[in-house]
């Protein structure tokens, strides 16, 4: 498999399974009533699936473009942080005519 392939997968895992987890503590902890509705309703596991659906797809899109975001940031060396240096940019002065 292509390493970008493989980069983009394991970002896409990382969304869906945290858009997972927040489902699942939103259907835990009855977040606006969430659980008493998808128990009332003949559809509600349907809706329950939907939302993950929704929000893996979403938290997996977030997820693959920070990481491509943060690809630029790696150090070129191994130096790590030390080899990042902040540049200061200095402006020339101007002179000013005040007219009276």
């Amino acid at each position: 498999m292509p390493r970008l392939v493989r980069f983009l997968g394991v970002h896409v895992l990382i969304g869906f399974s945290i858009a997972t987890a927040l489902v699942f503590l939103l259907v835990m902890l009855d977040v606006a009533g969430l659980r008493t509705l998808a128990k009332a309703s003949a559809s509600g596991p349907m809706t329950i699936a939907c939302l993950a659906l929704v929000l893996g797809l979403t938290f997996a899109s977030v997820q693959m473009g920070f990481a491509i975001m943060l690809l630029g940031r790696q150090a070129k060396s191994d130096r790590g942080l030390k080899d990042r240096s902040v540049k200061a940019v200095i402006v020339d002065p101007v002179r000013l005519i005040v007219r009276k």
